[in-house]
């Protein structure tokens, strides 16, 4: 199934970049990208591991070094201290305190997001929110270390959801779950995007696309495609069929390259 959205006027995208650059230890780990990610849609961040995904989703959180280029998240400079409390994060690696149990580290977290005695009962409410929409009601009191992979990265999720942040950025969010859990999470991403928050979530997984507004595809620190999943699979039959045709675009237009410098070279001597 795929998502679309109605016309609407032209609004500031919740990101924008251009030139957007990272080099680590001497390698280019983004080269140079330009795209837009439009505001209340959920937009897929797709590619194979190592392609650049997290670094460019820790770029936009305002946790990742050395970047250059713009870099433009709801209106302000990515890391900027306005964005803090407008911005939920879920890394691949589930950022719970084992020793608390589920309902205590979202109290924890919810208390620095939205500290004081007078945001107390706020507080409990949006904490119980976030625990039913991730189903973790049934296992709110179990200690966070007991908890399987799946639900320990649930308990991430229902983090991020604290505060009800107007960009979510989630990497690899349903990696590890069942078929059900992840449909499940899929209509929670655009239940939370039709209340108008933007949601970019990363994955590896092919068949998550139809299930995007939109789509970024990425291969080796480069964006390969910007558009809707419908308008890639047109020509190709799938969004799968469409990245690997794209795959092989860029290996010929590199390979090209390659051997356009290797004989300008040989004539140089």
């Amino acid at each position: 199934m795929n998502y679309s959205t109605g016309g609407a006027a032209a609004v500031q995208p919740a990101v924008h970049a251009a030139d957007l650059s990272v080099v680590r230890g001497g390698r280019p780990v983004l080269r140079g990208l330009g795209f837009d990610v439009p505001r209340g849609q959920v937009t897929g961040l797709l590619g194979p591991s190592g392609c650049g995904k997290t670094t460019l989703m820790r770029a936009i959180v305002g946790t990742q070094a050395k970047v250059t280029g713009t870099l433009q998240v709801l209106g302000h400079p990515a890391g900027a201290p306005e964005l803090r409390s407008r911005i939920g994060y879920v890394t691949q690696d589930p950022s719970v305190y084992d020793d608390l149990t589920v309902r205590q580290n979202l109290d924890y977290f919810a208390a620095i997001l939205d500290p004081g005695r007078a945001a107390a009962a706020r507080r409990r409410d949006d904490v119980a929110r976030v625990i039913a929409e991730v189903d973790l009601t049934s296992h709110a009191d179990a200690l966070a270390g007991a908890l399987s992979g799946g639900q320990r990265s649930r308990v991430s999720l229902a983090v991020a959801l604290l505060g009800s942040p107007e960009l979510l950025v989630l990497d690899e969010p349903t990696v590890g779950l069942d078929p059900v859990l992840r449909r499940d999470l899929w209509n929670l991403f655009h239940a939370i995007a039709d209340r108008g928050a933007t949601l970019l979530v990363s994955s590896h997984v092919m068949d998550e696309a139809e299930r995007c507004h939109r789509l970024l595809l990425m291969r080796e620190g480069a964006i390969l495609a910007d558009d809707t999943p419908d308008a890639l699979s047109e020509a190709s039959g799938s969004v799968e069929s469409a990245f690997l045709h794209l795959v092989d675009e860029a290996d010929a237009h590199a390979n090209a390259d390659d051997t356009t410098t290797a004989e300008r070279q040989e004539q140089a001597r």
